[in-house]
């Protein structure tokens, strides 16, 4: 049977976009639209409810947290683990969870706690589903079309990420604010259904046999040996330190410096997706004619000179912009981050790889947060917070351009160098031969 009974088959990769690649594609598309409504409405959510930095800081807190509490272990637990299976389940209950907002508001029980709970809750479910689907492109499509569907796939969720907040803004005008949430619910939804309905296996159980301990130390000294993946994670961790504030405190920004009422909020968050999906489209074709160094680097550098600008900006419009482009750059980073991971680590480690890599940059991101909210609640001066965040983010760019991120390219394994240049191999074999070696000695 094709994936009705949830049987899975070692499908080999197509040198394209085939059907199973599709059914993820658009699976995870209308998950991304249903969560761009709760990216829309939670932080008015909270912000109506407290008007406070610090509370929006607690929430993006939450959201994080597990990352640094839990994020090793789970990645260990993918990988032993059917991953589809795994994401299906995760769907259905983040679908669950999600709705317990607009459950709870309707009972008269809402308050900011209850959103700290279920942010903490969906962020420990989101962080099984990631794993899995770190995995599942590359069992999808063939090595020299990672950053191609990485960007395809970056491009439809911004272009979702723009429709969402907009529907979402027109929903909250003929309905309570909290309602919105059930269409991140019922989303979830259609994601398990296109997962189910995939016969490609997205591998995983590869080393049941083996302690949690022991497989959560070979992501670790695999990626701790790496120098690019090493340096890499450090340096996003400590952007993530300084930067998370501009994410957390967004709908205070548009409130108070900009003046924005709930639909110019809309418009301002769905603005992002717009620079996104331009970057996003042209990732690929950037990174064959430039190396990562200049890609990847070069946006968090422009990233963090509009951050400066950002910061003292007080009118709607050009803020609304520089957001987009800033939203845009972030996203081309990210896309040329997702995939030399995929293309620098064996397959059988990708779920611990990518657990390590994120419980080590996103845990800083609940002490950022909150430290900025801090300061912003105490002194009332959002755009001297921003104006420093923008700085100390120009400082972390510059400043690792002279580490193994300034040629990470001469790392890669010589498969995924076709079209940039001389390759000086770092086979995939010899890769998986180090990572078995690791597991062995463990």
């Amino acid at each position: 049977m094709r994936g009705g009974a949830m049987q899975t088959e070692a499908v080999k990769p197509s040198p394209g976009f085939g059907p199973d690649f599709l059914k993820f594609w658009a699976g995870q598309t209308i998950s991304n639209l249903g969560s761009s409504f709760t990216a829309f409405a939670l932080p008015l959510l909270v912000y109506k409810l407290t008007g406070s930095a610090l509370d929006l800081a607690i929430t993006t807190a939450s959201t994080f947290l597990p990352y640094a509490l839990f994020g090793l272990f789970i990645g260990a637990l993918v990988d032993r683990s059917d991953r589809r299976r795994m994401m299906i389940i995760t769907d259905i209950l983040r679908a669950l969870v999600i709705a317990a907002i607009p459950l709870v508001a309707a009972l008269g029980w809402l308050a900011v706690g209850w959103i700290y709970l279920i942010s903490f809750l969906i962020s420990v479910l989101t962080i099984f589903f990631n794993a899995g689907e770190f995995t599942a492109v590359p069992s999808l499509v063939g090595p020299e079309q990672l950053v191609a569907a990485n960007g395809r796939i970056q491009a439809s969720y911004s272009a979702a990420g723009i429709a969402g907040p907009i529907l979402a803004g027109v929903l909250v005008a003929i309905a309570p604010l909290e309602t919105v949430l059930y269409v991140d619910a019922a989303s979830f939804l259609i994601s398990a259904l296109s997962l189910w309905l995939i016969r490609a296996s997205f591998g995983g159980g590869q080393t049941a046999g083996s302690s949690l301990l022991a497989e959560v130390g070979v992501g670790l000294r695999y990626m701790l040996r790496n120098p690019v993946l090493r340096d890499l994670c450090i340096m996003v961790a400590l952007f993530n330190l300084v930067g998370s504030t501009i994410g957390a405190q967004l709908v205070y920004f548009a409130k108070r410096q900009l003046g924005a009422n709930d639909s110019q909020w809309a418009f301002f968050a769905a603005a992002g997706g717009v620079g996104v999906i331009i970057l996003s489209l042209l990732a690929g074709s950037l990174r064959q004619r430039l190396p990562f160094s200049k890609v990847a680097l070069g946006a968090l550098t422009l990233y963090s000179l509009l951050n400066i600008g950002f910061a003292f900006t007080a009118a709607y419009w050009p803020a609304l912009l520089i957001w987009s482009l800033m939203s845009g750059l972030g996203v081309l980073f990210n896309i040329n981050v997702i995939s030399l991971f995929q293309a620098m680590v064996p397959q059988e480690l990708m779920g611990r790889i990518m657990s390590v890599a994120t419980t080590l940059v996103w845990s800083a991101i609940p002490i950022g947060s909150f430290i900025g909210g801090y300061f912003i609640e105490v002194s009332g001066n959002i755009a001297l917070v921003f104006a420093v965040i923008g700085v100390a983010s120009l400082l972390i760019a510059v400043g690792f351009a002279f580490t193994s991120l300034g040629h990470a390219e001469d790392y890669l394994p010589t498969e995924a160098k076709a079209g940039q240049g001389k390759a000086q191999p770092l086979l995939v074999e010899e890769a998986a031969s180090e990572a078995e070696e690791l597991f062995v000695n463990r």
